[in-house]
């Protein structure tokens, strides 16, 4: 359950969380995307954000639906199957001074869209990338996915006799600088993970498992929301603090605190639960996520972090302000200028 602000109650804008909300949901009762979305409306509410600063986008399939039922008075896009992330892509160039939430699903991004994916991170587009993952194709009828489990049995399909492919491990071999893992019905840290992704100066990836109620929530299947009620081993206690606060460090041994600061000021406070896990370690995260296969475990969290990277924006030398906010004469050489360049050949 979420511990956020009363409905009616204005945050520093003058908005309540009602005026967050975009269309009502057209999916499932008890879809895990449905859960995912509300925390984003709550995520937005709590860090005062403007709307018209943030750029909404999506493929195909039951979690690219999902943008529709959020942040309403914020721009959106809906492309074709895999290929949000070439959308995403140019959309930033034109203006990287947006807020970019990515929402896409496994087979959105696992199956037609691994490549742009893959290309998305490479290039590091600073926007946050949520997959909205449940190990099967529900808008067409329970078809596996490409982050199916080996051996699942569903009703319709059979036994999946391939290998899955992890969301996670992917995005940190491709170079993604903030990685993480969380579930649909931990509410808490889905909130917390996704206001550290919106202020991460990069690519963000949250891998959010989010059970298909429908055609994939057998308690054998680690998408399933029993299984990730039952097997959810959180990595550490997670938790974002903006730029204002005063960050107090308890300097305790057991449960050790480590406060990381990110480009813009604000902190992520992990509280250690394992005691030699360190995110900054993209050797160790890999490892990690590998032995939690082994174990058929479910681990959460934040699993790498990575800010030394720079971004498309800062690469392509981008002005700070944004393309579509310049002119026509800024833009454009005027016909003296051109006369000279055709002059040299």
């Amino acid at each position: 359950m979420s511990s956020g602000p009363r409905r009616g109650v204005e945050n520093k804008l003058g908005l309540t969380l009602k005026d967050y909300k975009g269309q009502p949901s057209t999916l499932c009762k008890g879809c895990g995307h449905n859960s995912i979305a509300n925390q984003i409306v709550q995520v937005a509410y709590e860090l005062d954000i403007a709307q018209h600063q943030v750029l909404r986008l999506s493929g195909i399939g039951c979690s690219s639906k999902s943008p529709a039922y959020f942040l309403g008075g914020s721009f959106g896009f809906n492309s074709l199957h895999g290929r949000m992330p070439s959308l995403a892509t140019g959309a930033l160039m034109g203006n990287h001074s947006l807020h970019a939430i990515g929402v896409s699903g496994d087979g959105d991004t696992g199956s037609i869209g691994l490549g742009q994916f893959k290309h998305l991170i490479r290039r590091n587009v600073r926007m946050v990338y949520v997959v909205e993952n449940n190990g099967v194709y529900g808008l067409t009828k329970g078809q596996f996915s490409a982050t199916a489990d080996e051996g699942q049995v569903l009703k319709y399909a059979g036994e999946n006799k391939l290998p899955p492919v992890d969301v996670c491990m992917e995005a940190i071999v491709a170079g993604a600088g903030f990685v993480a893992r969380s579930f649909s019905g931990d509410a808490k840290q889905v909130r917390e993970l996704m206001k550290a992704a919106l202020h991460f100066e990069g690519t963000a990836v949250l891998d959010i498992i989010s059970p298909c109620v429908a055609f994939n929530n057998a308690d054998t299947s680690t998408k399933s929301y029993g299984y990730g009620r039952e097997h959810e081993a959180p990595l550490h206690d997670f938790g974002w603090v903006p730029v204002a606060e005063e960050i107090e460090i308890d300097d305790q041994e057991p449960g050790e605190m480590r406060v990381v600061e990110l480009h813009d000021g604000s902190f992520i406070k992990l509280q250690k639960l394992e005691e030699d896990y360190d995110p900054s370690r993209k050797v160790e995260a890999l490892r990690r996520l590998q032995t939690a296969h082994d174990r058929q475990e479910f681990i959460t969290g934040l699993i790498y972090l990575d800010e030394a990277r720079p971004t498309l924006a800062d690469i392509s030398n981008l002005a700070d302000t944004p393309l579509a906010h310049l002119s026509a004469a800024q833009l454009r050489p005027s016909r003296q200028a051109l006369a000279a360049v055709m002059d040299e050949f």
